[in-house]
């Protein structure tokens, strides 16, 4: 299935039914009067979080969503029935904003959410609500209220717990593999995963917890460069960082420039993901050669307070530490104790 997570939609709420012009015809009533009912409310736009939805793949292919409008009133104080809602169900984690002016009108994060978007328009009343002592025939009724129209972005940021960083080829979908039952797209050439991963982290000594991998990073990513601005907004919902360093020899790069420039993309991108939490990983370190380019990194790291561990994704050493590491700072953050960012 294709990963979308943005769409332009028009949702439209439904008219209100107009009130009914009637008046009572009865043996042995001579004047029977205005009897003449409510028109029906229109129907509401509704907004509900689908768990088995994980992408906004739908709105792609069809961009306009209305509710029924409400019934005509009818004779014999009868009301006219209420048009049906219209319920669209979005992924976890959707923005829900105005087209036009950005301002955000809701934010589906939890399964039970459910928004009503726009209310349908009120039913018109009949005749027989217009009766009075000085007009008792009443020969008019309201016309139903119009439903309203708006024009819809949905932007899907993923709900994880943790997201994986770094550069292409710097191993984060061998990584998630490993850890998960994540299935990436794994090869040795740059933009390999080309949409967020997903993967759920299972251990017996803390509870399970999300992890994303976000591809695309590249200099110049927070103006398009590359995919990275087009991913970047799913690190946005994280608790913190997994910020993976290529130690390979191979490359000609250096893996401390390479730390500066994505947190300078981060930066550009959105001021507070600079200050996100983060937990630096050297990856890569079975390779030969790669042993005093490690040990001169985690020196830097360790003196810059910044958490450090050293790992290999294809061979597995390290992971499971860095795995328990994770899983506990999670625990403890959901239990109010800070956590990184208390430390």
């Amino acid at each position: 299935m294709r990963f979308i997570d943005e769409a332009v939609i028009t949702i439209c709420s439904g008219d209100g039914g107009s009130g009914c012009v009637s008046f009572r015809r009865e043996k042995f009533i001579p004047r029977g009067g205005p009897d003449g009912g409510d028109g029906g409310r229109g129907g509401a736009v509704i907004m509900r979080a689908d768990p088995n939805l994980a992408s906004l793949l739908d709105f792609r292919y069809k961009r306009s969503y209305a509710a029924d409008s409400g019934k005509s009133g009818m004779g014999g104080n009868k009301s006219g029935k209420k048009g049906e809602d219209i319920v669209l169900g979005v992924p976890c984690g959707t923005l829900i904003l105005d087209a036009a002016s950005g301002v955000v009108i809701a934010d589906i994060t939890d399964l039970d959410d459910e928004i009503r978007i726009l209310e349908g328009g009120r039913g018109g009343k009949g005749n027989a609500h217009f009766k009075s002592s000085r007009q008792q025939a009443p020969k008019f009724a309201q016309p139903g209220e119009e439903g309203q129209e708006l024009d819809i972005r949905l932007e899907l940021k993923l709900l994880a717990d943790v997201a994986i960083i770094g550069l292409p080829n710097a191993g984060k979908s061998t990584l998630i593999s490993r850890i998960s039952a994540a299935k990436p797209r794994i090869a040795d050439y740059p933009f390999t995963t080309l949409t967020p991963m997903l993967g759920v982290v299972k251990k017996d000594n803390f509870s399970e917890f999300i992890i994303v991998d976000v591809p695309g990073l590249v200099e110049g990513a927070h103006s398009g460069k590359g995919l990275g601005i087009r991913f970047l907004k799913h690190v946005e919902r994280t608790s913190f960082l997994l910020h993976l360093l290529d130690l390979s020899p191979f490359t000609g790069r250096d893996p401390k420039e390479d730390f500066f420039m994505i947190n300078k993309e981060l930066a550009s991108f959105n001021e507070s993901l600079s200050k996100r939490p983060q937990v630096v990983v050297l990856n890569k370190t079975d390779i030969t050669g790669t042993e005093e380019l490690e040990e001169e990194l985690l020196s830097f790291f360790h003196a810059s307070g910044i958490k450090v561990f050293s790992i290999s994704a294809v061979t597995g050493k390290g992971v499971e530490v860095l795995v328990k590491f994770v899983g506990a700072e999670l625990e403890r953050m959901k239990q109010g104790e800070g956590g990184l960012a208390g430390r």
